[in-house]
């Protein structure tokens, strides 16, 4: 089963100099695991090729049913340098809801 993450989380993203930070929450509990086993970094950092040039860290909150993404190197070096017209990061979270992912798992939505 294909879906996009949008149809299975929210999104909120901001940032701290050139590092943007995503956070991933699922909006119902079970979907917590399939965002835990699908939504990797290696699969976030392929999905912002281009505008993350570092690396992507994630950390689990699975007590607020929630992934954060560190994604170095990806505003341009942030909002007082950059020229990008989103040197802030607070667009990433909707770009993030834009994968779609292959599931094994069949889930009402």
């Amino acid at each position: 089963m294909r879906i996009l993450l949008s149809q299975i989380c929210h999104a909120r993203s901001g940032d701290k100099g050139d590092t943007a930070n995503v956070g991933l929450i699922a909006r119902k509990p079970e979907y917590y695991t399939i965002i835990q086993r699908y939504v990797t970094a290696e699969k976030v950092k392929e999905h912002f090729e281009g505008i993350c040039l570092g690396k992507v860290e994630r950390f689990e909150l699975p007590n607020l049913g929630a992934l954060n993404f560190m994604l170095y190197e990806s505003l341009g070096g942030g909002g007082t340098k950059s020229l990008k017209n989103d040197a802030q990061g607070k667009t990433l979270g909707s770009a993030l809801l834009r994968l779609e992912i292959e599931i094994e798992e069949r889930i009402e939505l």
